[in-house]
């Protein structure tokens, strides 16, 4: 048995007919594993780094794919991983949307404005009333009105792979292979680097931001994906603050309700994180960035 994360999926390692060692899963949900076989074998065919999928049960409920080992970009989050991880997204996101199929994604097939509500509404629900703490939720209501708007804005036509972050890439031979994306669908790039660089845990530097950033951005032009950069930046810590109000939703729901202590843990470092987003943005977003700091006298 390997270890769970967030999700309710067993995997398990085992040795296949040829002594292989491969890796099985054991989904709950037909949907959710049906987006992941169509993405896995459409970007391994496409040469990007993904495991490979072997074998898929005829009801589509459990599956094998390759052993990429147990190293997690997380547990060595070297600078050089790092970057070529960042580089590699670019053209996940870019070559990985040719000819895809948007309606196999899983819950929905693009990061619509339901879907961001969707979002805020997690925060709201799993995490903001879970602390108790008193809140005026039509100024909060206005406050994701304008957030929606924001990344409503954005250009959308490539893969947005939902929750990329360093516990989601595995290193195998020094490479970084990409897990996880079963949530994937067609969405703004600006959402995973976000995700990926303000990651709570991963406690990077402003400065090694910017740079990783620059890094992507000279990527995703090697693959012919243009875009406006000064919009594209100015965009960005929207989808930062989006992101990360998904983040504690998730974190409320798997501390508070599921009680899974690793969640619990990261709560303070996310709230942290929360304020000093918002603190650029207070003028827009004067609310939310009131109620960070109350929230911050919780921890």
């Amino acid at each position: 048995m390997i270890k769970q994360q967030g999700s309710n999926r067993i995997y398990t390692r085992e040795m296949d007919e040829n002594g292989r060692s491969i890796i099985r899963v054991q989904g709950t949900n037909r949907d959710e594993n049906r987006a992941f076989i169509y993405m896995a074998r459409h970007f391994h065919a496409l040469g990007l780094p993904v495991p490979e999928l072997y074998w898929v049960s005829e009801d589509e409920m459990s599956y094998t794919q390759e052993d990429l080992g147990d190293t997690l970009l997380f547990d060595k989050l070297d600078p050089v991983l790092v970057e070529r991880a960042i580089r590699a997204l670019a053209h996940v996101q870019v070559e990985g949307a040719k000819d895809f199929d948007w309606s196999v994604c899983f819950p929905v097939p693009a990061m619509d404005e339901r879907a961001i509500r969707w979002d805020l509404n997690y925060f709201k629900y799993c995490f903001l009333k879970g602390t108790k703490i008193e809140f005026s939720e039509p100024k909060l209501e206005d406050e994701f009105d304008k957030l929606v708007a924001v990344i409503l804005a954005q250009p959308s036509e490539t893969f947005l792979y939902r929750d990329f972050q360093s516990r989601n890439v595995m290193i195998k031979d020094g490479q970084p292979y990409f897990i996880d994306f079963q949530g994937g669908r067609r969405g703004s790039t600006q959402y995973d680097v976000a995700s990926f660089l303000w990651q709570a845990k991963a406690k990077f530097t402003p400065a090694f931001r910017e740079q990783m950033i620059e890094a992507y951005l000279d990527e995703l032009a090697v693959t012919g994906y243009g875009l406006q950069v000064t919009e594209w930046k100015a965009a960005l810590p929207h989808f930062v603050l989006l992101r990360t109000l998904q983040v504690l939703g998730a974190y409320g729901y798997r501390g508070y309700f599921e009680r899974k202590q690793h969640f619990l843990e990261s709560i303070p470092l996310a709230l942290h994180n929360l304020r000093d987003i918002l603190e650029p943005l207070q003028n827009e977003y004067p609310y939310l960035y009131a109620l960070s700091n109350d929230l911050l006298l919780l921890v």
